[in-house]
C-alpha cells in the first residue's frame, strides 16, 4: 500500500507543477505559493476531520511535534535558499545541486534508519538517479550580472540539504501519530513561513491584482499539492524512506507528459535519456527494497 501511495504522491505532485505554472503567468510566485499553501492547509484539515484523528491532537508527544515543526521549517528553508540561489547564480549550475536532495535523502535514510537491505541495488539506483538528474538539467541563459555573484553555491547546497532533511525529519515526526494530522500540522508551519516571506518582501498588495483564471489554477494546484502531501507522508510513515523519496521524485514523468500535451513543451534527446535513467534507477530501488 505504501508504494501505491508513493506513486499517487508522484502523480499529484506532477499535476501540481503544471497547474502551478498556469497560475503564475502574471501572479508573483511567492504570493501564489502562500495562497496555494493555504489551500493545502484547508485540504489537509478536512482529511484530518474525515479520518477522525483531530481528537489525538492533544496526545502528540513533544518530540513528534518538534520534528513536525522542524520538517515544516526545513521545507520553508529549502524554498528560500533555492530561489535565492537562482537569483544569484546560473540556473544550469543551481538546479543539479538542488535536485541532488533526492540522493541526499536516500543516503541519510540509509544511515539514520538503517535502510541498508539490498544495498547494492540501492546504490546502483542512486547512481542512475544522479546521472539522470545531471542529464535532465538544461542550460538556460542567464544575465551577466547574476554570474558576478559568488554566494549562489552556498544557497544551492542549503536548498538541497533542507529538502533532504524535510523527509527525514517528517519520518521521525509522524512515526507515532496519524499521518493526515502530521501533514496538517507541518503544513501550518509552511504556511506561516510562506506568508512571512510575502510580507517581508512587501508583496501582500498583490491580492488586488489577481486574475480569476489564475486563482482557479492556484486553488487546483493547492488541492493537488494537498493530495500529494497526504499520500507522501502516509508512504513515509509506513514505508522505506530511501524508496519513497525516489518514487515521489518521479512526478517529473507526469509533469513532462502533461506539459507536452497541454503546454506543448518538448524535451531534448539528452533530457529524455536522463529521464529514462531516473525511471530505471527508481524501479530498481522500488523492486529491490
Amino acid at each position: 500500500m505504501w508504494i501505491f501511495m508513493a506513486v499517487l504522491s508522484a502523480f499529484f505532485a506532477g499535476i501540481t507543477a503544471v497547474l502551478a505554472k498556469c497560475g503564475i503567468k502574471k501572479t508573483d510566485s511567492d504570493f501564489a505559493t502562500a495562497l496555494r499553501t493555504g489551500v493545502v492547509l484547508l485540504f489537509s484539515w478536512i482529511m484530518v476531520l474525515i479520518a477522525g484523528s483531530q481528537n489525538t491532537l492533544t496526545h502528540i508527544s513533544p518530540k513528534s511535534l518538534l520534528f513536525l515543526i522542524l520538517s515544516g521549517l526545513a521545507t520553508g528553508g529549502s524554498w528560500l535558499c533555492y530561489f535565492k540561489a537562482l537569483s544569484l547564480g546560473d540556473v544550469n549550475k543551481v538546479a543539479p545541486i538542488d535536485k541532488s536532495s533526492t540522493i541526499l535523502s536516500v543516503l541519510i535514510a540509509m544511515i539514520c534508519f538503517s535502510e541498508t537491505d539490498h544495498l547494492v541495488f540501492k546504490l546502483t539506483g542512486t547512481t542512475l538517479l544522479a546521472i539522470g538528474i545531471f542529464l535532465m538539467t538544461e542550460k538556460k541563459d542567464v544575465t551577466t550580472e547574476s554570474q558576478t555573484h559568488n554566494n549562489w553555491f552556498i544557497y544551492a547546497v542549503g536548498s538541497a540539504i533542507f529538502a533532504a532533511l524535510t523527509s527525514i525529519l517528517a519520518k521521525i515526526g509522524i512515526s507515532n501519530i496519524e499521518s493526515n494530522l502530521g501533514t496538517a500540522i507541518r503544513t501550518a508551519v509552511v504556511l506561516i513561513m510562506a506568508w512571512a516571506v510575502v510580507f517581508a518582501k512587501g508583496k501582500q498588495k498583490q491580492c488586488k491584482h489577481l486574475e480569476t483564471s489564475e486563482i482557479i489554477f492556484i486553488i487546483l494546484s493547492g488541492i493537488a499539492t494537498g493530495a500529494s502531501w497526504l499520500c507522501y507522508y502516509y508512504a513515509i510513515q509506513k514505508g522505506i524512506v530511501s524508496v519513497v523519496v525516489p518514487i515521489d521524485k518521479m512526478s517529473i514523468l507526469v509533469t513532462v507528459a502533461f506539459s507536452y500535451f497541454f503546454l506543448k513543451e518538448t524535451l531534448s534527446k539528452k533530457a529524455i535519456a536522463g529521464l529514462g535513467l531516473m525511471l530505471i534507477g527508481t524501479l530498481i530501488m522500488a523492486i529491490w527494497h
